[in-house]
């Protein structure tokens, strides 16, 4: 791709995050449920279209269906980032009124991140052909892994390293508004808040998903723009997805079960590559009908032990300081 497509590609996602930073100030602390289903279709329908645009300023003609592909792998993976991010939230305490900012700043991180990620990816691939059995053989272990671990979510923030790291390099205090650094009230220190503390964490464990992810779009695509695009265009709208969820999310209790299919299934194709070349339109079939199935046996059969007339719990039910978390198994 020329650099001017970079570099518009760039811009149009900067400011696409500003815009979704600033668009919600009138919705109060949440979102509806209503109104988070609506922001949340309309940012996946801005990816799917972007396939159009895929179209038109590629030189290759499966560039569109390997952006499409990659979009939808990308965007589904996404949705178990949001497990995690409910586990983050709640565990700093983060208020209501912030957590938008908190994503979106932590997507934001994220999407540089995987930026780096994705070129160096994309060169060990130039480099060495076998890497590409080595992205394939990781997938597959880590669907053997996904599937094994079911939903458990816990995570154990004190002892990752990105939070080692940050308590060693600045010390962390208080809350003080929506600011991320603040200054000790005893010495006049700079310190940052657990705002900027949680912010940290978003970004690194969406790295920690996109060793994930990355490999498995370079499954569909070895095209850097495609792949970047993907990527960015599936962390877009993350935020009113979240909201839309979070109250939900013990009811897509197979979810996991569906991720780690797909995981599998290009981790295979990855290890095939050179044996067969699976078409486009396979793949895309592969990876829509596995969703549909997890999410739809999710909602048919409710987990055991779940009354499923029971009333999904809403934003407006939160307690307004923390996230309301899903139970866990």
């Amino acid at each position: 791709m020329p650099a001017l497509a970079w570099i518009l590609l760039a811009v149009g996602i900067v400011a696409l995050l500003i815009f979704d930073l600033k668009a919600h100030r009138h919705e109060g602390a949440q979102p509806t449920l209503k109104a988070a289903a609506w922001w949340s279709a309309g940012w996946t329908v801005l990816g799917l279209l972007f396939t159009a645009v895929i179209y038109v300023i590629s030189d290759r003609d499966a560039a569109a269906g390997e952006y499409l592909q990659g979009f939808l792998i990308e965007k589904s993976l996404s949705l178990d980032n949001l497990f995690v991010f409910a586990v983050l939230l709640a565990y700093f305490s983060v208020p209501v009124a912030s957590q938008r900012r908190v994503l979106i700043w932590g997507i934001f991180g994220a999407i540089i991140l995987r930026t780096i990620f994705i070129f160096l990816g994309a060169a060990a691939l130039d480099a060495f052909h076998a890497t590409i059995y080595i992205f394939g053989a990781f997938l597959v272990l880590t669907a053997i892994r996904l599937a094994m671990q079911g939903e458990d979510h816990d995570v154990d923030v004190d002892n990752t390293l990105a939070m080692r790291t940050l308590r060693r390099v600045i010390a962390v205090g208080d809350y003080d508004g929506d600011k991320f650094f603040s200054k000790a009230k005893d010495t006049g220190k700079r310190i940052a808040t657990p705002l900027l503390a949680c912010l940290v964490m978003v970004a690194a464990f969406d790295v920690l998903f996109a060793v994930d992810s990355v490999p498995a779009i370079f499954a569909i695509s070895r095209d850097t723009y495609v792949v970047f695009a993907a990527n960015a265009f599936s962390l877009l709208g993350m935020t009113s997805l979240y909201f839309l969820l979070k109250g939900m999310m013990d009811r897509f209790h197979y979810l996991n079960i569906g991720l780690a299919v797909i995981l599998g299934f290009v981790g295979v194709k990855m290890l095939l590559t050179d044996v067969w070349h699976m078409p486009s339109w396979l793949s895309f079939v592969v990876i829509v009908a596995t969703l549909a199935v997890a999410v739809g046996a999710s909602l048919a059969r409710p987990r055991d032990g779940a009354d499923a007339s029971e009333e999904t719990p809403t934003p407006e039910s939160g307690s307004g300081d923390e996230v309301q978390l899903a139970e866990t198994r």
